[in-house]
């Protein structure tokens, strides 16, 4: 890593909150290089980073972080971390292209609770990647209002072995086979994608690790893998 935007991006795939890290101008710092790590093939995440701020932004810092300048030290460092963390987000963001941008606002509003108290308690069981799918996914309903397509195909994503069955002749009701061992944190992954993209008309049956038999389907056709429906 090189950059501060790619330490950011690093910590938020590794679910790591990035606005925890601290950066301090390096002593000394690498002039070829915005991170100044001892390792220049760290891999983890460290609370702490020096960093080179002349490295790309000169103009901005020049007079603004004086190297040889010792008075009032601290406040000096807090106000070069959050300087640097506008400047991060900005870089971030750049690399953003308008849909991305949206799909960040949704997420941020799944956080904060503005999709309800109950999602934003839940939201945290996703992984950065699968909250991206819900994110787009809600985009993709408002733009189309088509919930019972978004909420298979939301299920198919983050289970990605599931078989997906309607039973619209009897009653509006849509069967997810799994195909997964069920777990707490799955139960709440799922019961989170109903929350966000089931319509009221529609039931949902839930199958985990066996099923009933589909004839045409070897998969469910596995005797001792059969239940009733």
């Amino acid at each position: 890593m090189n950059y501060i935007w790619e330490l950011a991006i690093k910590a938020i795939q590794k679910g790591i909150d990035e606005s925890d890290i601290f950066y301090t101008i390096g002593q000394p710092f690498s002039a070829y290089m915005e991170l100044s790590m001892e390792c220049m093939n760290e891999k983890d995440i460290l609370k702490r980073v020096e960093i080179n701020p002349y490295y790309r932004y000169f103009d901005i810092f020049k007079q603004l972080f004086e190297p040889n300048l010792n008075e009032n030290r601290e406040t000096i460092e807090v106000c070069h971390d959050l300087a640097i963390h506008h400047l991060k987000d900005i870089d971030v963001l750049m690399g953003m292209n308008k849909r991305e941008y949206y799909i960040h606002f949704i997420i941020n509003d799944l956080e904060k609770g503005y999709f309800g108290e109950y999602v934003k308690q839940k939201i945290n069981v996703f992984t950065p990647d699968e909250k991206k799918t819900l994110a787009n996914n809600l985009l993709r309903l408002y733009e189309t209002g088509e919930g019972i397509y978004l909420l298979r195909d939301t299920v198919r994503r983050i289970f990605t072995s599931t078989y997906i069955f309607s039973n619209a002749e009897e009653k509006d009701e849509i069967i997810f086979y799994l195909r997964t061992k069920q777990t707490e944190q799955k139960e709440q992954k799922l019961e989170v994608i109903k929350y966000l993209f089931l319509p009221f008309k529609c039931t949902v049956e839930v199958y985990w690790e066996n099923i009933f038999g589909v004839i045409g389907v070897d998969d469910l056709m596995k005797i001792e893998h059969i239940m009733n429906y």
